[in-house]
């Protein structure tokens, strides 16, 4: 048995989401379709470095499998990219140890959100969000230094699911304009359910003026009684990159 790390992209618009779920159109659920016709028809679990929600995309994505029959990496790549349907693509294959883990062993992970600030852009619908307004991007970036750091994010993360651990710290946070586009880009140790989606959404209040820049330290510490929880679409959603401790 050898364990492999395998470096993957995909276009989330046509899927459910990473996890793997019974009877629904999954990441996961492709990837280990792929890895049992690979290991003589062995189900095969494969462990990413976390999940990304329904139409999310990753342009960096990673996860490790356990193979029984004896395979180059190159050959798996070319095998796991011919199964597998044309919105997911195996980028690198990796033989690594057999304690190594690629969610424990996470040291930061990337994401990057676009949103489209001029007309609206139908062949762009499921890759940008098409928010189509002007915002003020200065104010947006004043906001960005109370996010920048080690926080607990529960207030700005989704309460479906209950973390024992609500702590991550951001070590880099930043918005660039291109065009008419704005790129927010988010390094962390970790992130919870809909932290990227929820940041960007209140960054948007701050740059339409319906929040400013003081409320978002009274967010994070509970003290802001208004409504502010607004969930910016997954369409424009990227896990752009995962670095690892160790490999």
């Amino acid at each position: 048995m050898v364990r492999y790390l395998i470096n993957f992209s995909y276009d989330g618009s046509n899927y459910n989401g990473y996890q793997k779920q019974k009877g629904l159109n999954t990441i996961q659920g492709k990837i280990e379709e792929a890895l049992k016709s690979i290991n003589n028809g062995k189900e095969t679990k494969f462990s990413s470095s976390g999940r990304t929600d329904a139409f999310v995309h990753a342009n960096n994505q990673y996860g490790h499998a356990d193979i029984d029959v004896k395979i180059t990496e190159d050959k798996l790549k070319r095998a796991l990219n011919s199964f597998l349907p044309d919105d997911i693509y195996v980028k690198n294959v990796k033989i690594v140890s057999n304690d190594f883990h690629s969610r424990y062993m996470v040291k930061e992970k990337e994401y990057v959100y676009i949103l489209n600030l001029s007309e609206y852009n139908a062949i762009q619908r499921k890759y940008v969000y098409q928010f189509c307004k002007k915002l003020n991007i200065r104010k947006m970036r004043k906001a960005l230094k109370h996010i920048r750091g080690t926080h607990d994010f529960s207030n700005l993360s989704s309460n479906e699911y209950k973390e024992k651990n609500t702590i991550r710290t951001i070590y880099n946070a930043k918005i660039t304009k291109k065009k008419n586009y704005l790129i927010f880009s988010f390094i962390a140790n970790g992130f919870l359910k809909y932290m990227v989606r929820i940041i960007v959404g209140v960054l948007i209040e701050v740059g339409q003026s319906k929040l400013n820049e003081k409320d978002i330290k009274k967010i994070l510490d509970g003290t802001y009684k208004g409504n502010y929880k607004k969930v910016a679409p997954p369409e424009g959603l990227y896990l752009n990159n995962v670095k690892y401790k160790k490999i």
